[in-house]
């Protein structure tokens, strides 16, 4: 059986059925032609949600009117504003205006963890129902839906929610050489946009597939920015091929988690001058989750405040992570809006940071989230502070002085780099002309001044004592899950060797300065281990005739490859033992 196009949307309407999405084709739909909006489904929806209220039809009808209206003509506003909408509600102005309010959710997240509504909808917030009534979506997978704009157009298949087009796939055969995903993206991102842009006003994501490669993306991220979704809780996540179609439908498609990326991991900033829009990946989203739920778990008094380790490899997305657990923190309802310190241990890390989370205050659901200039500054901004807000800091500011900053427990620590100087709990002694001083580590002053907090640790490189101060690993994204994604590229390594001889003015250098040593005080076996080590580091590495010979093999080794007509791209990296 050749896989074609029509066979791969035959197995994927099998798939979906199966996660409890009804197959409709497209001309059974009951619309006009150049509406994408499956107008009955979200009046029934909104209707049996929210009956208890008394919702009219006219109210239903003036929903539907309101999205209706967002123009196309400036696609990532309306699509912004569409996306909060989702994720967050709005309040409802009644039409009899003697009836209070109504938050209006336009998908139904019972099921998920409760969260807040937020301060800043489009009107007044209103009060939040006691508890989340039975799953009411109306889900719907349709394929061939024909779409008239300024041409008529045909995706492959939409997953509807409601009524309306939340998530849209575009497949190309794997058997047809001259057809690509890449010419699937091309097919959304170009024609699509161009030819029918409403369809994408509701658009949370985009599936495109040749049944081996299978990736989901941001309609306004670049070809590069699409990745496989390559885990689902509980199964191991080496999975590749025709293997990753199943992952990406029972893993990112499952109905609980899919309503889960659209509440809390898709996001957009606040500002933006490139039409961002950051859809989680697989690694992002399970970390994001595993942490959460680990940290309720450690908050004090009943918990032991250590909420847990990221190990994450280079290419796991650690800010965004950050990010989407900060979101999932701060509109729980469990956590009652916490206080976060995100401290990494070096400045740049700490302006990437604040640049990220400053433009992300819709998203996260907070308005203070301020960069700390001191501790004195820090200390400052908490004082009084019961709830809310984020802060963000660098270790070093966490100096001798040990005064408390607070002892609330609804505050959460997270720290970068978590191997390096966030760990250094022990005590450290000095002999000094004064006498004796005892002295800590960053890490112990930063625990001292929150007594009660949840500390959480992101590494690409966890030690013990990382696991010491955090607690286990919750949650890792390996360097080889990294490379499969195509995030890093695959290390080779080519032994070479330079042989060089020890000249003997050298050799009587190196006895000098043991002379002077034993002078000094050091002892015979000092002498002898050290002895051992700087004639095969120091002595041999440093040789100038063997530094002659690997310069000239590296150039040689650039020269040849550019004479061979090189396509794949390269990176060098130069590590020296000193910088001498």
């Amino acid at each position: 059986m050749k896989f074609t196009e029509a066979k791969l949307e035959e197995a994927f309407i099998e798939l979906l059925e199966n996660e409890g999405y009804p197959h409709s084709l497209g001309s059974s739909i009951s619309r006009s032609e150049d509406e994408v909006l499956i107008e009955e489904d979200l009046k029934n929806f909104l209707l049996t949600r929210y009956q208890n209220a008394n919702l009219t039809e006219t109210e239903a009808e003036s929903i539907i009117l309101q999205l209706k209206t967002l123009s196309s003509a400036d696609l990532y506003e309306s699509n912004k504003k569409i996306m909060r909408w989702l994720s967050d509600g709005f309040i409802l102005k009644r039409e009899d205006r003697t009836q209070k309010d109504i938050h209006i959710s336009l998908i139904d997240f019972a099921g998920l963890n409760r969260q807040r509504v937020g301060k800043k909808l489009d009107v007044i917030a209103a009060e939040p129902e006691l508890q989340y009534p039975p799953d009411t979506n109306i889900y719907r997978f349709v394929n061939q839906l024909e779409i008239v704009g300024s041409e008529k157009r045909i995706p492959d298949g939409i997953i509807y929610i409601n009524g309306l087009p939340i998530v849209v796939f575009e497949f190309k055969s794997a058997i047809r050489e001259e057809a690509t995903i890449h010419n699937a993206y091309e097919q959304l991102t170009i024609r699509y946009k161009r030819d029918i842009p409403e369809l994408f006003k509701y658009n949370a994501f985009c599936i495109i597939s040749d049944g081996v490669n299978n990736k989901a993306g941001s309609f306004f991220a670049p070809y590069e920015f699409y990745y496989a979704w390559r885990r689902v809780a509980g199964l191991a996540k080496d999975v590749d091929g025709i293997d990753s179609m199943f992952t990406l439908v029972q893993g990112m498609l499952h109905q609980n988690r899919l309503r889960d990326i659209i509440q809390n991991f898709v996001y957009i900033p606040d500002t933006s001058k490139k039409d961002e829009k950051i859809v989680c990946r697989y690694p992002q989203y399970y970390a994001a989750r595993s942490l959460y739920e680990n940290i309720k778990k450690a908050e004090k008094p009943e918990g032991d405040g250590k909420g847990g380790t990221y190990f994450g490899a280079t290419g796991s997305g650690k800010s965004f992570t950050m990010l989407y657990l900060t979101r999932l923190l701060m509109k729980s309802e469990h956590f009652e809006s916490p206080t976060i310190v995100l401290i990494t241990d070096r400045t740049d890390l700490d302006d990437q940071l604040s640049g990220q989370f400053t433009n992300a205050k819709q998203f996260i659901g907070d308005d203070t989230i301020e960069s700390v200039e001191s501790r004195a500054d820090l200390r400052e901004k908490l004082q009084g502070r019961q709830s809310g807000g984020v802060f963000l800091t660098t270790i070093h500011k966490f100096t001798e002085d040990t005064e408390l900053l607070t002892e609330r427990t609804n505050v959460i620590c997270i720290s970068d780099e978590a191997h390096r100087s966030q760990t250094n709990l022990d005590q450290k002694i000095r002999v000094t002309s004064e006498g004796v001083k005892k002295t800590f580590g960053f890490a112990k002053y930063l625990h001292d001044s929150f007594p009660n907090a949840t500390f959480v640790g992101f590494t690409g490189t966890p030690i013990d004592s990382t696991l010491d101060v955090f607690g286990k690993v919750v949650d890792a994204y390996t360097m080889t899950e990294s490379v499969r994604d195509e995030i890093t590229v695959r290390i080779v390594y080519e032994g070479r060797a330079a042989k060089v001889a020890l000249h003997n003015s050298e050799l009587e250098k190196i006895e000098k300065y043991y002379e002077e040593a034993a002078e000094e005080g050091a002892n015979e076996y000092q002498i002898e281990e050290s002895k051992k080590a700087t004639a095969t580091m120091n002595a041999i590495l440093g040789d100038p005739d063997r530094l002659q010979k690997l310069a000239e093999d590296f150039v040689e080794h650039y020269e040849k490859r550019v004479s061979e007509g090189s396509t794949v791209k390269g990176k060098a990296m130069f590590v020296c033992s000193s910088r001498e």
